[in-house]
């Protein structure tokens, strides 16, 4: 299935936000939730991802309240697989004295909401701790190519829908291993439709 063709019949579900595990305030009400786009600015250009709500509410309600109270905001890609994926949102990120946790942080809020999505170019998927399915959060990854071999293995709750050369640029990120060594920083504003 193309891109386009996945986002054609996912654009025409609709269903109810459910609450956040461990959240406190009632989550975005389905208007505000359905059809909500989230532009990711950075110094390489910004990307916009298409919000999945009917796929991964929970994630999605997730995604949104974070981005609103700035969680995002000057978290970095910390993590960069050439060709791969592109990894960010750790709130730790924010500190440079903390480089040696990145990826750690913002982890455990969330259990799994597997999809038969498969993992194309641009799709955006939730990180989870190696030894849990039910422990994503805030961080999240963008795949720069096809990455079938992730199916069913992480919650997909967005789609890259332009900017995809953005994302492709910082995957270019240098690395030492698969850390970048250089920081691109993000801030993460929700459009509501």
């Amino acid at each position: 299935m193309t891109r386009t063709a996945a986002g054609t019949w996912l654009g025409a579900l609709l269903v109810a936000a459910l609450p956040v595990v461990g959240q406190e305030t009632a989550p975005p009400s389905p208007a505000a939730v359905g059809g909500s786009t989230a532009v990711v600015e950075t110094p390489k250009g910004s990307f916009t991802i298409r919000l999945l709500p009917a796929v991964a509410p929970n994630h999605v309600a997730h995604f949104i309240k974070t981005a609103r109270a700035g969680g995002f905001d000057g978290t970095t890609f910390h993590r960069i697989i050439a060709g791969g994926i592109i990894q960010g949102g750790d709130p730790l990120s924010k500190d440079p004295g903390k480089a040696s946790s990145y990826g750690t942080g913002g982890l455990g809020l969330l259990k799994a909401e597997f999809s038969d999505l498969p993992f194309l170019k641009g799709t955006v998927a939730a990180v989870r701790r190696p030894s849990s399915v039910d422990s994503a959060g805030n961080q999240f990854f963008v795949c720069v190519n096809d990455q079938p071999s992730l199916k069913g293995q992480y919650t997909v709750f967005g789609e890259v829908t332009s900017g995809i050369e953005v994302v492709e640029q910082i995957s270019l990120t240098p690395v030492d291993g698969q850390t970048a060594t250089e920081r691109v920083e993000m801030k993460v504003t929700i459009q509501a439709p």
